[in-house]
């Protein structure tokens, strides 16, 4: 039974171990209980390493079969090889008879009675190695998906701003995104200002909607004069100071300046535009360098030759793929575009943003090394809300926004005029962008808005001098009329509106109504008073020239020059663009 002196094949001390015999009828291992019948092993029955065993058939034929190795065990005592090993039998004992090593074979004999026990075929044995290995290659995946996460985790900087957002939302999302001229960083000492703590000196609201169909990003000028808000901001020391807010200053000092955090830029965004913050990131320079080069360049085109001496931007005309120091010089430039202006810069930004998305979107997450220099680019170029403080919670955001479409993503610039008291500075354009922000705040979609083949030219708008209104009352306060016409008369310079009194019937809606000769009244009116489409109504023919419009209030109505609804469309000579838009050049 066994070469290191187990005893005789008849004896009763037998291991059932040893009884486990490979049967090529079958191509399964069985219970052998019944060592009697069996004969002993010939060293015929032996194998050579790889070579098929013969097994006799009852009338002496032989069937060359292959036969299945027996599960190998390491460390044997007695040193055998692994040609020895294959014909163990399970359990790690071999079947050895002293002075000899025989190896268990298949017999002509008596079936035992005894009922077989169940055993894995090889194909279900390679099927368990395999799921083993597997799963050890899993455990291997998530031990080195927790080391990335650490690392990730750790380079993620966070600031409280007093409010903390679940990373994902039932309903619409509002991320404002910073951009600052702060100069740390290696290879930054040349940009920004000498003195520069950092300003909000790039600044975009992103607005994603609540069935993530759609996303609108307001790009706010760093030189539009607005009012800040007190800010409380947390200090080292666990304490918190509250920051006087100030009047009639340029928006960037929302950051950075009297210490103000990004909490402060978050409070004076939520004042200007009326929607609620859900997050924040902000970034410096390096966010644009290194995340151009971790996707290997973003395309950017230039519709003339571009030399801008201040932001060393040299491109000629046409498409190009900038990263680096290059990609930061397209974003920052002004001076070789439009006018000049921050107005102009703000454009670059967004084609620049537009092409990163669609880089992203296309490619980026290709392949595990460009994901993980993506990954490393962002997080450490991220500053971001306690709400979205970790790896994890950055993933669950991203998880939730990436459903949007890029043919729905629409860049649009908050509307601005010139400010009368300093040229450096712009003033909000409220004409435009209060029916702006009141888009985004019922969630309508910009991308709707945007202009194609086949759509009308916008109608011109008359002088306020020409603008002819009466005004009624069908369901705004009392004294709504008077308090409406005053406005348009003292405030908008629209003399020839007058009060109507009340209307015969209450309206849910304010309506507008007038005929085709005055569309270009009507569209100024509109303007003021924050009208949609809808509210518009147009008659069949034209009136005469001393015939005013109707301007009827309805119960929607607050007060003049708070817009009556939201436009469902992007309203006039508001510059936007799609992230889609591949054929955007700066000139």
């Amino acid at each position: 039974m066994d070469a290191q002196g187990r005893g005789q094949a008849g004896d009763d001390n037998v291991d059932p171990a040893d009884q486990w015999v490979f049967d090529p009828n079958t191509g399964n291992y069985e219970l052998r209980l019944d060592p009697a019948g069996q004969a002993a092993a010939r060293p015929s029955d032996r194998r050579a390493p790889g070579s098929r065993r013969a097994a006799r058939k009852p009338g002496g034929e032989v069937d060359d079969t292959d036969t299945r190795p027996l599960p190998a065990q390491g460390g044997r005592r007695g040193g055998r090889g692994a040609d020895e090993a294959e014909e163990r039998p399970p359990g790690g004992r071999a079947a050895r008879r002293s002075g000899s090593r025989s190896a268990s074979a298949s017999v002509a004999g008596p079936a035992s009675r005894r009922k077989r026990k169940p055993k894995a075929s090889g194909k279900k044995k390679a099927l368990y190695w395999t799921a083993g290995v597997v799963g050890f290659v899993l455990v291997a995946g998530c031990g080195g998906a927790f080391y990335l996460y650490q690392q990730l985790n750790g380079n993620i900087n966070k600031v409280d701003v007093g409010v903390e957002n679940d990373a994902v939302s039932d309903g619409p999302v509002n991320v404002l995104i910073i951009g600052t001229d702060a100069r740390s960083g290696k290879g930054n000492s040349g940009y920004g200002d000498a003195g520069s703590v950092g300003h909000a000196d790039t600044t975009l609201l992103m607005h994603i909607s609540k069935d993530r169909s759609n996303a609108t990003a307001l790009s706010i000028p760093r030189d539009m004069i607005t009012d800040i808000p007190d800010c409380p901001t947390k200090q080292k020391d666990g304490s918190t100071k509250t920051i006087p807010g100030e009047h009639g200053v340029r928006f960037n000092t929302s950051l950075g300046q009297e210490g103000r955090d990004p909490g402060c830029t978050w409070r004076t965004v939520e004042k200007l535009t009326g929607l609620k913050i859900d997050h924040f990131m902000m970034a410096d320079f390096n966010a644009v360098k290194e995340l151009s080069t971790a996707v290997d360049g973003v395309e950017v085109c230039a519709a003339k030759d571009l030399n801008d001496p201040k932001s060393h931007l040299r491109l000629k005309a046409g498409r190009h793929t900038v990263m680096g120091e290059q990609a930061l010089a397209f974003v920052r430039t002004r001076h070789a575009i439009g006018f000049g202006s921050d107005l102009d810069r703000i454009k670059m930004q967004q084609q620049f943003l537009s092409s990163l998305i669609r880089k992203l979107k296309s490619d980026a997450f290709s392949s595990p090394s460009k994901l993980y220099a993506v990954s490393q680019a962002a997080t450490k170029a991220l500053t971001v809300d306690t709400g979205i403080g970790s790896a994890s919670k950055l993933l669950d955001f991203g998880q939730d926004l990436k459903r949007v479409n890029i043919d729905k993503i629409t860049f649009a610039t908050v509307p601005v005029l010139d400010n009368p008291n300093d040229k450096a500075t712009v003033i909000l354009d409220k004409g435009k962008a209060e029916p702006l922000f009141a888009m985004v705040r019922a969630d309508h979609a910009l991308a709707k808005g945007k202009k194609g083949k086949g759509k009308k030219a916008p109608v011109s708008k008359a002088p306020p001098g020409l603008v002819r209104v009466d005004v009624t009352n069908g369901g705004g306060p009392i004294g709504s009329a008077q308090e409406t016409v005053d406005w348009l008369q003292n405030s908008k310079g629209a003399r020839l509106s007058t009060n109507a009194g009340n209307a015969p019937t209450k309206l849910s809606a304010t309506r507008l109504e007038y005929a085709p000769n005055q569309a270009d009244q009507a569209a100024t009116l509109a303007d003021w008073m924050g009208l949609s489409k809808s509210a518009l109504k147009k008659s069949s023919q034209n009136a005469g020239d001393r015939v005013p419009m109707k301007l009827t209030l309805g119960k929607d109505f607050t007060a003049p020059g708070t817009p009556i609804a939201a436009p469902t469309e992007l309203p006039d000579n508001v510059q936007n663009v799609n992230a889609d838009d591949k054929n955007v050049c700066a000139k």
